[in-house]
C-alpha cells in the first residue's frame, strides 16, 4: 500500500470526483476503494458519496499496482549519443517513453532492455533508466540513465534547473510579440482527470518561456525553453494563452494543413553535466520531416 494526501480547497464536492480530479484514480477506482475501507476523511474511513469541506485532509491506502513483466524488443533507435552513464536518444513520433496500462509493448523501455546491458533501477522495473519523459506524439531529445550514480545527478539537475530543455513548435494563430514568459501553476484539470490545466487547486508552479522564430498566416513558430518540468506544460501552457500547439486535439489544436499525428512538438535541445565528467554537454535532434513539411506548406501559403 502507499499512502497518499490531499488537502481540500472548496467546500461541497463529492468525495468521489474530488479524487478522481486530484488523483490518477478513476471514480469508479475510488468508490470501490472506499468500499473497501480505503480512503479516509480526516483519518476516518469514509463514503465515496461524502461531500467533503475546504480544509478536510483526503488520505488513500492506494494498493501497488501488480508488476509487468517488461521485456527487451530490438526495436531501432536514433541515438545522439552513449557511454557508460547516460544514453541520449532522439524519440520518434508514436513512440511512449515507458509500460503502463495499455502500452506494455513498442516502448521506449523496451528498445532500451534490447540495446543496453543495464539501465538505472531507481524507478523500478517498468521505468528502468527513466529520468524524464516526453508525451507519445513529441518528439525529440531524452536521456536514459544506465546507472543509479548517473541517474540521481541528472535527477538533481532537473530538479535544480541546470539541466535546460528547449522545444520548437507551431502553434495556432500570430503572437504578436517576440518573447514571453507563461508563469502558471499547473495541476489535474477538474473536469477531465486525463487532462491537466493551469490551476490554483492542488497545482505546482510551472514556467515556460518563449521566442517567435516566424509567424504565417494563422499560426506561429516558436522556441520554448522549459523552466520547470511538469506534465504536457508547454501543451497546457500554450493553449492558457490561446496559442495551442497545432494537432494537439486534447488541448484545443486542431491542425487543417493535414494530419500531423499529434501535437506539433520536438524536444530540440537538451543541455546536462555529465554525471562522472562533469563536463558540460549539449544534444540537438534535427526536426523530423513531417515537421519540416508542414513549415515549408506554411512558408509557401504566406509567400
Amino acid at each position: 500500500m502507499t499512502m497518499q494526501k490531499w488537502i481540500v480547497e472548496e467546500d461541497g464536492i463529492r468525495l468521489d470526483k474530488y479524487l478522481s480530479t486530484v488523483s490518477d484514480l478513476s471514480r469508479t477506482r475510488v468508490q470501490q476503494l472506499a468500499s473497501e475501507g480505503q480512503i479516509f476523511v480526516n483519518g476516518k474511513a469514509a463514503k465515496s458519496s461524502l461531500k467533503v469541506s475546504a480544509g478536510d485532509e483526503v488520505s488513500c491506502d492506494v494498493p501497488e499496482n501488480e508488476e509487468i513483466e517488461v521485456t527487451a524488443e530490438n526495436i531501432p533507435l536514433d541515438i545522439l549519443y552513449e557511454d557508460h552513464d547516460i544514453i541520449v536518444i532522439n524519440k520518434p513520433k508514436g513512440m511512449v517513453v515507458h509500460p503502463s496500462a495499455g502500452n506494455y509493448t513498442g516502448t521506449l523501455v523496451n528498445a532500451l532492455l534490447y540495446h543496453c546491458d543495464d539501465l538505472s533501477g531507481i524507478n523500478g522495473k517498468i521505468r528502468p533508466g527513466i529520468v524524464h519523459r516526453i508525451d507519445k506524439d513529441t518528439t525529440g531529445c531524452i536521456v536514459a540513465c544506465k546507472n543509479d550514480k548517473a541517474h540521481n545527478e541528472i535527477a538533481r539537475q532537473l530538479s535544480d534547473k541546470t539541466c535546460h530543455r528547449e522545444y520548437l513548435a507551431i502553434v495556432g494563430g500570430v503572437i504578436t510579440h517576440d518573447d514571453g514568459l507563461i508563469d502558471a501553476p499547473i495541476g489535474r484539470d477538474r473536469k477531465d482527470r486525463q487532462k491537466m490545466a493551469v490551476t490554483e487547486t492542488n497545482s505546482k508552479e510551472a514556467r515556460t518561456h518563449f521566442h517567435v522564430l516566424e509567424r504565417f498566416k494563422g499560426a506561429t513558430f516558436v522556441r520554448c525553453r522549459l523552466e520547470t518540468g511538469r506534465t504536457h506544460q508547454i501543451r497546457v501552457h500554450m493553449k492558457y494563452i490561446n496559442h495551442p500547439v497545432l494537432g494537439d486535439v486534447k488541448y484545443g489544436g486542431n491542425c487543417t494543413y493535414g494530419n500531423t499525428q499529434g501535437q506539433v512538438l520536438h524536444a530540440s535541445e537538451l543541455t546536462l553535466i555529465h554525471p562522472t565528467t562533469k563536463e558540460e554537454m549539449h544534444f540537438h535532434a534535427p526536426l523530423p520531416q513531417y515537421f519540416e513539411d508542414l513549415l515549408e506548406k506554411f512558408r509557401k501559403d504566406a509567400g
